[in-house]
């Protein structure tokens, strides 16, 4: 329950632009601009400068119809291996950002998405605001994350980090940057993580299609029985309409 309800406080608050102020720094909540007809969503030029600077991205080529698909999993609510299925079977890439909390509770289903090609990231062992903190405390709520991941696969790299909360700085950018990282944001999202108000696949589906646009790093939330049920028919259509699902291996070094 504790999950959920900071989970539902960063999504709220990442769909909104606000700043707040910690260790006298300014805090940024990240957001972005939906476009119409399905056009690339965008966000503030502040927030590109800083990706820019410290080797962060939130969108792929606007020019090219290809989709990042993305997984937030604070916690395991039962449909990850669905999804897993899913993806299996349409041989489609995803990255599955885990907390420390859904690596010791579901360390199979980390195992698996591994072993099936996913890119499993770093999205901190507790969820705290990462600008809010210490470097020091920084470095261990990540380096927690990495090695428990090694624990359980043998993989010992995991470059990619979703910031928790949707909360950064200059000082959390450059910092996890030092450590390796590479801070992915987003150009969509749905509310999709109240469990106890899932309306249905069809409302995933059409909330998915009606802000699907090109170069999308689509951030989804594993929780979500909707997107479980609508997966299937949200690929299908996707490629029907001349998108590709690629790895975001292949945003960040640039091959096809």
């Amino acid at each position: 329950m504790k999950y959920i309800i900071i989970t539902s406080l960063f999504l709220f608050l990442s769909l909104s632009s606000s700043i707040d102020t910690a260790l006298g720094e300014e805090i940024y909540r990240w957001n972005f601009k939906p476009a119409k007809n399905n056009e690339p969503s965008d966000t503030e030029e502040m927030y590109k400068d800083l990706l820019d600077k410290y080797g962060g991205f939130f969108i792929g080529d606007p020019n090219h119809k290809t989709l990042y698909l993305t997984f937030d999993n604070g916690y395991e609510n039962g449909y990850t291996a669905d999804i897993l299925d899913v993806l299996k079977e349409k041989d489609v890439p995803a990255a599955f950002f885990v907390t420390g909390h859904y690596l010791k509770s579901a360390p199979d289903l980390v195992k698996r998405m591994k072993e099936e090609g996913h890119i499993v990231g770093n999205h901190s062992w507790h969820h705290p605001s990462l600008p809010e903190i210490s470097e020091k405390r920084m470095e261990k709520e990540l380096s927690k994350v990495k090695e428990e991941y090694e624990q359980i696969t043998g993989e010992k790299e995991m470059i990619y980090l979703r910031p928790p909360q949707g909360t950064f700085n200059e000082r959390s950018l450059a910092q996890t940057q030092k450590m390796g990282y590479i801070n992915v944001f987003w150009s969509f999202a749905y509310v999709d993580w109240e469990t106890n108000e899932q309306k249905g696949p069809d409302h995933a589906y059409k909330s998915i299609m009606r802000r699907i646009h090109p170069g999308a790093v689509m951030l989804l939330h594993s929780v979500s029985e909707d997107n479980a049920e609508a997966l299937e028919k949200v690929i299908d259509e996707c490629e029907k309409k001349g998108y590709t699902f690629k790895s975001l291996d292949n945003l960040l070094f640039k091959t096809p």
